[in-house]
């Protein structure tokens, strides 16, 4: 199917499509993205239409979209108590490639001229499941700041309060399974992986998520490096390799 999309037509239509659309979004009203943002934004769009088609373009639109728009529930509350975005939730260029490196390097991947084996696959449910694990934390950690009614710290289960640093609650913790499956099923619709890949990547979202929050209740804030879009390239990369390992696993048993 992707055999394709790698001519140099798919790649100006990618450069044209993103120009446009990224105009668009410049001049609206609501800023989605910083200026230097649009432009990290524009380079990401270009290269995964040149690489993955529409389909992959929509999958990082989606979770683009649907992530922007998470992040601004219950933003006048989470301002009033310091836990919103910094911002207002505009994305600047360490956001997009913190929630895009892994997505854009199995993109890369599939370029390489790799055996016909299950590389390509696997690449494919690797990218899918890095934004599917993206989406799940947005998910999880907007809408735990915004409704948890309790939320504990990760590792010791005692209550802290919202917005903490490893703080997981109900309502974000089901916030994020319902992401995570948003995004698989409309990559599964599109083609990009077959049904067994959407609860692969689901349960990978599910694992890499709260890795991520065990690495921000324990180091990230001893570790200067540790930054916050630093921990969401580590996040997405490791349900990105969740989703491989078990889909391996899956296909050995």
């Amino acid at each position: 199917m992707f055999s394709s999309i790698y001519s140099l037509n798919s790649w100006l239509v990618g450069a044209a499509l993103n120009t446009v659309l990224l105009a668009i979004a410049y001049f609206a009203p609501k800023k989605l993205l910083t200026p230097a943002g649009y432009l990290h934004a524009w380079v990401l769009g270009v290269l995964i239409w040149g690489t993955l088609g529409w389909q992959g373009y929509l999958v990082v639109l989606f979770y683009f979209l649907v992530g922007s728009g998470v992040t601004r529930i219950g933003m006048a509350q989470k301002e009033a108590e310091g836990i919103a975005e910094k911002r207002s939730g505009a994305r600047g260029p360490e956001n997009v490639w913190g929630s895009a490196a892994t997505g854009a390097l199995c993109a890369l991947g599939t370029l390489l001229p790799l055996p016909s084996s299950p590389t390509l696959p696997l690449l494919l449910l690797g990218y899918v499941a890095s934004f599917s694990t993206k989406l799940s934390d947005t998910c999880a950690s907007e809408v735990g700041k915004a409704y948890g009614k309790r939320t504990f710290l990760i590792t010791t289960l005692q209550p802290v309060a919202r917005g903490t640093e490893g703080a997981v609650s109900l309502e974000g913790t089901l916030a994020g399974v319902v992401g995570s499956a948003a995004i698989a099923f409309l990559a599964w619709g599109v083609g990009l992986i077959d049904l067994v890949g959407v609860p692969l990547c689901v349960v990978a979202a599910f694992i890499a998520t709260n890795l991520e929050s065990l690495i921000g209740a324990t180091v990230q804030g001893k570790v200067s490096w540790l930054t916050n879009e630093v921990v969401n390239g580590i996040n997405t990369l490791l349900g990105a390799i969740a989703a491989i390992l078990l889909a391996l696993a899956f296909r050995l048993a």
